[in-house]
C-alpha cells in the first residue's frame, strides 16, 4: 500500500468522523409565519374615548388599516379586529393639570375568526385635536389652555370696561367706570377659570393610533388562509373632536 493511499484514506475517515459529531441543522417550522416582536401596527378606533366619560376598565376597539405582512404573505390584513383597555384615566384639573389616557392592546382576531391574545402598548397617536402623546410613559395627554385662560379674563375684563364706561358715562367718571369696571371683568373672568375644567383629552372615533406589539405572534399557513371571510372596512366617520378652547362662560353684565 503506497504512502499517498494511506493518507488519502486517513483523511477519509477523519472527515467522516467529523461529520458524525456536528449536529444536525434545526429545520425551520414549515408553515409558520411570525410577526416579530416590536412590529408597529397602525389602527383605526371604532368608538371614540374621552377623559370627560371614560372609566378604568372601559373597552377600545379598533380596526387595523394597513396590510401587515411576513414571509412574503399578508398575515394581518387590514379590517382585523383589535379589543383593548383603558387602564387609566386622569381628568383635567380646575386650574392646572392636563386630561390623560393610558390604553393597553389585548387581542387580535383576524376575519376567519383566529385569534391571538397578547398585551401590547400605544406607540404613537393621529388624532383630530390637538391630543399629545408622551413615549416615555405612554400617556396620551390633552392639549393646554393657557391661551384660552389668558383670553377668557381678557374678554370678561374688556366687557366690564364696557358696561363701567356706560355707568361711568352717567355720572361723567368714564375713567374711574372704566377701571372699576375691567377690574370687576377680570375678577370674573378669573373666577370663571378657577371652576371649570380644562380640555378633555379625546381620541374621535377615526383617530388612528399605532400599537406595537410586545411578542412574537406566530400563525400556521392554515390559519391565514382567508378563503370567503372578507377583511372589514375601516370605519371612518364622525366623531367628537378636542376644542381649542372648551370652556363657555356666561357673563353676568
Amino acid at each position: 500500500m503506497s504512502l499517498k493511499y494511506s493518507l488519502a484514506m486517513l483523511l477519509i475517515g477523519s472527515g467522516a468522523v467529523l461529520a458524525q459529531d456536528q449536529p444536525n441543522p434545526t429545520p425551520a417550522p414549515s408553515g409558520d409565519y411570525v410577526i416579530a416582536p416590536g412590529t408597529r401596527i397602525p389602527l383605526g378606533l371604532i368608538n371614540s374615548v374621552s377623559t370627560k366619560n371614560a372609566a378604568e376598565g372601559d373597552r377600545v376597539y379598533l380596526e387595523t388599516v394597513f396590510p401587515i405582512m411576513a414571509n412574503g404573505r399578508i398575515v394581518i390584513p387590514p379590517g382585523s379586529w383589535v379589543a383593548g383597555t383603558v387602564t387609566e384615566v386622569k381628568r383635567p384639573g380646575r386650574v392646572k393639570g392636563r386630561g390623560e389616557l393610558y390604553l393597553r392592546f389585548d387581542c387580535l382576531t383576524l376575519p376567519n375568526g383566529v385569534t391571538r391574545d397578547f398585551r401590547a402598548r400605544v406607540g404613537g397617536i393621529d388624532g383630530r385635536g390637538g391630543e399629545e402623546f408622551d413615549k416615555a410613559e405612554g400617556k396620551i395627554q390633552s392639549e393646554g389652555n393657557k391661551a384660552g385662560d389668558a383670553r377668557t379674563v381678557a374678554e370678561a375684563a374688556g366687557a366690564g370696561a364696557s358696561v363701567g364706561l356706560i355707568a361711568g358715562s352717567a355720572s361723567h367718571h368714564y375713567a374711574m367706570g372704566g377701571g372699576i369696571g375691567a377690574a370687576v371683568g377680570a375678577t370674573a373672568g378669573l373666577m370663571a377659570v378657577l371652576l371649570t375644567r380644562g380640555p378633555d383629552a379625546v381620541l374621535a372615533k377615526g383617530s388612528t393610533i399605532e400599537m406595537i406589539t410586545d411578542r412574537p405572534l406566530q400563525f400556521q399557513k392554515s390559519e391565514i388562509e382567508f378563503g370567503a371571510a372578507q377583511s372589514g372596512h375601516f370605519s371612518d366617520g364622525p366623531g367628537p373632536e378636542s376644542k381649542k378652547d372648551s370652556r363657555s362662560t356666561r357673563w353676568p353684565f
